[in-house]
């Protein structure tokens, strides 16, 4: 199940993440990028939900914001 959040969602959900988790946002990132290597966001989110017990909800948003991240970096 794909969960798709507004964009205001997601900016709410991705500042929540730090007091949240206890880790900030650069730390997730490292955790994805050193993760397994899957082809489908909704794979990398269950992946992280699970491996790392947070919720699917923040585990999608830090799955999104990777990859908005990511495709910034490089344009």
């Amino acid at each position: 199940m794909s969960l798709s959040h507004s964009p205001e969602t997601h900016s709410k959900l991705i500042a929540r993440i730090p007091k949240v988790t206890g880790r900030d946002i650069p730390e997730w990132f490292s955790t994805i990028e050193n993760g397994p290597s899957f082809l489908r966001c909704d794979e990398r989110s269950n992946w992280l939900a699970d491996e790392h017990g947070i919720s699917h909800g923040y585990a999608t948003a830090l799955v999104r914001e990777h990859e908005r991240t990511r495709r910034a970096r490089h344009y």
